[in-house]
């Protein structure tokens, strides 16, 4: 039997789309669709058949072209933007609609007049990293019109991109007479649009001691709380070069926040006196001006390197948990039916935090919507995982093998669309660890805190996994390091819960006694807390008020009391047997 043949060939690849689409129909659905549809009537299509290009297929934001020649694809590109940004010049920012432009040279697939390959995957990856109203090319594309076109060309290096096996070398596009960073005008230039996702911009941290000396320290730890932001798969982080230029100079944060088309700003200041440091940071929504959260740091330079590392990784500890809160509130205000998919996610959060069944019900329907809007959205799909699983854990009477394949299926399509997604890593760590494969739980783990060592809630979830298979010591002081990365997080009654449960399984019951009693305050109806009270009195040998907390928990969760009499799958057999014994001494006879 002959095998059927496919046909291959060289091609020049074009991949657009809207910036911010969703916000755009979010705000004016049919005034969006309508200019859209005027300017490809009327600018884009038109320059497509110029250069004699092909369009294969559309969607509602972007458009993928194929061209004979690669010159033609990058005049079409240029011509498209340049009169796009003419264009826009009077068009109020908060409805212009710019492009992105990814430009690649690629062996591709051809089938029934679409195509397919790695030369169209690399084109779209191209187009997801351009600045808007900007062109990104390959090195492939690069090499064959650098001689050709009277273009300024910006060697951005190799990135790694999703679902491409190596590093692709990128090269953007400098139009007409713009600078390759930002011009800081006096008045506040045209703002940029905002991004897609939650946007942030890190200005150079005020030197106050009137030491030019202390600029290297205080340039080098911001620079390095850049690259831990940019850990943050959910984050757009403006690069170093961009807001460096701010440096010396008296800014309103709101105008940073236009001229970077960032919601939010990150800036501070440094004291030095003797060999003490005070180091102060605030975020601040650029848009409103409100202030969402503010510390100060207090440290001797003994060792000037170990305080820089940890002051970035407090920060960038703090910072994720307080975007993330500031993205839920903001998303509240929307209803839910104009949510996209990432508002869709923060909105299944924001009930999962509330910590209720009905809340969680809530935030599976959700995280299901985020899936709906985007197949391809990794956080729809391990904010659903995460979600059974607290819902297995605390609040459901279903069995294991009604959720198992669910959780790791989910947790599965999450890395397998991201796997540089530290969050993805950490949940598919729990749905593995709860179905009873703990060392690749643990293994899972591991990934997500090399991914991003700075991440509060990684910690935690390392901490649980190792804690649960065995490595007590360990798990609790990346707990500790959880805590202390985010003092004020909502994760922070469980994170002391799972402290505690180490503490007994090392027989250090009168730790595991305080612990539990602060989970009790910080989470009054977390039913577990109260029966392992009761159990750490019991082995301390006070069996009146161990038998007495035993009755108040029987009393208040009659229905705890049988799930902590069954072996979950996650718990090793002997300390299931420590907590099994607590019970015993706690009840009595009454058990």
């Amino acid at each position: 039997m002959s095998e059927e043949r496919v046909e291959r060939r060289l091609t020049a690849i074009l991949a657009a789309d809207v910036v911010g689409y969703s916000r755009l129909m979010s705000a004016d659905e049919e005034g969006t669709l309508a200019a859209l549809k005027a300017i490809r009537r009327e600018l884009v299509d038109p320059r497509i058949v110029e250069h004699r290009g092909r369009i294969v297929k559309t969607t509602g934001d972007g458009l993928l072209v194929e061209f004979a020649s690669v010159v033609d694809t990058v005049r079409c590109a240029v011509d498209v933007q340049r009169e796009m940004a003419a264009r826009n010049a009077d068009v109020p920012a908060e409805r212009r609609i710019d492009f992105r432009i990814g430009v690649n040279l690629g062996d591709i697939i051809k089938d029934d007049g679409d195509i397919f390959g790695d030369g169209v995957n690399i084109a779209a990856r191209l187009e997801a990293l351009a600045e808007p109203g900007g062109v990104y090319v390959s090195a492939a594309a690069h090499d064959q019109v650098r001689d050709k076109l009277d273009l300024a060309f910006e060697d951005l290096g190799e990135q790694q991109v999703k679902n491409i096996a190596r590093p692709v070398r990128v090269y953007a596009i400098r139009l007409g007479n713009e600078a390759a960073t930002p011009v800081v005008s006096e008045t506040g230039g045209t703002p940029l649009p905002l991004p897609d996702k939650p946007s942030i911009a890190v200005l150079l941290f005020q030197n106050m001691s009137g030491d030019p000396e202390q600029e290297y320290f205080t340039d080098g730890m911001v620079e390095d709380i850049i690259t831990a932001l940019s850990r943050i798969r959910w984050l757009f982080v403006i690069a170093r070069n961009s807001s460096f230029i701010y440096k010396d100079k008296s800014v309103d944060v709101k105008r940073v926040g236009r001229e970077l088309g960032v919601r939010y700003v990150l800036e501070g200041s440094v004291r030095k006196a003797g060999n003490r440091v005070r180091i102060t940071g605030q975020l601040v929504d650029a848009i409103s001006g409100a202030h969402l959260w503010a510390d100060r740091y207090d440290r001797d330079l003994s060792d000037i390197f170990a305080v820089q590392d940890e002051i970035t990784a407090s920060v960038a500890g703090v910072i994720e948990p307080a975007l993330a809160e500031a993205e839920q509130q903001r998303v509240l205000r929307k209803p839910p039916e104009r949510l996209d998919a990432w508002e869709a996610y923060q909105r299944g959060l924001w009930h999962f935090y509330k910590y209720g069944p009905e809340e969680n019900k809530t935030a599976q329907t959700f995280f299901r919507q985020a899936i709906a809007l985007d197949p391809n959205f990794a956080p729809g799909h391990y904010g659903y995982s995460l979600a059974l699983a607290w819902d297995f854990w605390l609040y459901s009477t279903r069995s294991l093998s009604d959720v198992s394949n669910t959780l790791l299926e989910e947790g599965r399509n999450a890395v397998s669309l991201d796997d540089k997604d530290a969050m993805a890593h950490a949940i598919l760590a729990l749905a593995t660890m709860i179905v009873g494969e703990s060392e690749a739980g643990i293994a899972e783990a591991r990934t997500a805190h090399a991914l991003n060592p700075n991440s509060a809630f990684v910690m935690g979830v390392l901490g649980n996994v190792l804690g649960f298979g065995g490595f007590r010591d360990e798990a609790i002081d990346q707990l500790r390091r959880a805590m202390r990365a985010s003092p004020h997080d909502p994760l922070t009654w469980g994170w002391t819960f799972w402290i505690g449960s180490f503490q007994i399984y090392s027989r250090n019951f009168e730790s595991a006694l305080e612990t539990m009693r602060q989970v009790i305050r910080l989470r009054p109806g977390h039913a577990s807390a109260y029966y392992s009270a009761a159990s750490c009195l019991a082995y301390l040998g006070r069996l009146d008020e161990a038998r007495e907390a035993f009755g108040r928990a029987r009393a208040l969760f009659p229905e705890e009391l049988r799930r902590r009499q069954q072996k979950p799958s996650w718990v090793r057999p002997e300390d299931f047997a420590i907590r099994i014994e607590g019970l015993r001494l706690a009840a009595g006879e009454s058990m």
